[in-house]
C-alpha cells in the first residue's frame, strides 16, 4: 500500500509514520507534504492507495485542495478538532482520526480503508457518515467554574460576551459586565464552546456575536471591532482570519 502523508506537524509526522510502520511493515510513505499548495502539486501529477490528510495547514484547511484538482483517492482525515467530521465525511473519506492518533483506532481505519476498497459498498459508506454524525453529536460546555473571594460560582456560556487572555491569565467577561479567571487556557476554550457562536479573532480573543457592537474596516484589510463591555479600542480581526470571519458573520 502506498500512502501520501499531508501534515504540517512534524511530531504528527514521526508518530503517523511510526505507528504505520509498526501495524503495516508493507506500507510505503510516497511523500510527506505541508500544505495546501503543496498537496495540489503532487495530486495533480502523481497518486497514492491512500491519503492521511490534516484538516487545518499553516496555508487554509485540506478541504481547498478538492476546490483545486479531483481526488478519488480513499483518505483519513486526521486532525485535533472534530467540528470537521460532516464536511470530511461527504468526501472520500474513510475515516476521521482525533490527534493524538490511538494506534488502535489508526489500526481499525486501516482495517475499513481494506474492507472499503474490497467492497465498494454504499452501505459501508453510510456506516461512515452515521458515524460522523455521532461524533457531531458532541455537546459544548455550557458554563465555567469561577472563584469569587471565598466562594464558587458558575457562569453560563450564553452569558458571556467573550474570552480573553492577558499576563498569562484567561478571562471570561460576562455579558453583564463582570470579569472572571478561568482555569483554561485560549486555546483549550476554543475547543470546548460552540464555534457557530464564539470565533477567534486574534491570539487574545475569542468573541461572540453578542459582543460585537460595531466593525470597522482598518488598515492592511484588517477589521477593527468594538466590543460591548471592553475599553480596548485595539480589537483587531488578524488579516488571515478576516475572511472566515466574515463567513462566520453570514452564517
Amino acid at each position: 500500500m502506498k500512502v501520501l502523508i499531508l501534515e504540517d506537524e512534524n511530531m504528527a509526522v514521526k508518530r503517523l509514520t511510526g505507528l504505520l510502520e509498526k501495524l503495516d511493515p508493507t506500507i510505503e510513505v510516497l511523500k510527506v507534504l505541508d500544505s495546501v499548495k503543496t498537496g495540489v502539486k503532487w495530486l495533480s501529477q502523481n497518486k497514492a492507495d491512500l491519503l492521511f490528510f490534516d484538516i487545518q495547514l499553516a496555508d487554509g484547511l485540506s478541504f481547498e485542495i478538492f476546490e483545486q484538482v479531483e481526488v478519488k483517492t480513499p483518505i483519513i482525515f486526521t486532525t485535533a478538532f472534530d467540528e470537521y467530521a460532516i464536511k470530511a465525511f461527504k468526501l472520500n473519506s474513510v475515516d476521521y482520526l482525533l490527534k493524538p492518533i490511538d494506534p488502535q483506532e489508526l489500526e481499525n481505519a486501516l482495517d475499513k480503508y481494506r474492507a472499503q476498497h474490497k467492497e465498494n459498498s454504499t452501505e459501508f459508506n453510510m456506516a461512515m457518515i452515521e458515524q460522523a454524525m455521532n461524533m457531531m453529536a458532541k455537546k459544548f460546555k455550557e458554563r465555567f467554574v469561577v472563584k469569587i473571594g471565598e466562594h464558587i460560582h458558575t457562569i453560563n456560556v450564553a452569558d458571556t460576551a467573550y474570552f480573553f487572555s492577558q499576563d498569562k491569565a484567561t478571562f471570561l467577561q460576562s455579558l453583564d459586565k463582570n470579569r472572571f479567571i478561568i482555569d483554561y487556557t485560549l486555546e483549550q476554550v476554543e475547543q470546548l464552546v460552540d464555534p457557530a457562536q464564539f470565533f477567534r479573532i486574534n491570539r487574545k480573543y475569542l468573541v461572540s456575536l453578542a459582543a460585537v457592537k460595531d466593525i470597522i474596516t482598518y488598515s492592511n484589510s484588517r477589521l477593527r471591532l468594538i466590543l460591548h463591555r471592553t475599553d480596548d479600542m485595539d480589537v483587531i480581526v488578524s488579516r488571515e482570519k478576516v475572511q472566515e470571519f466574515k463567513k462566520w458573520l453570514d452564517q
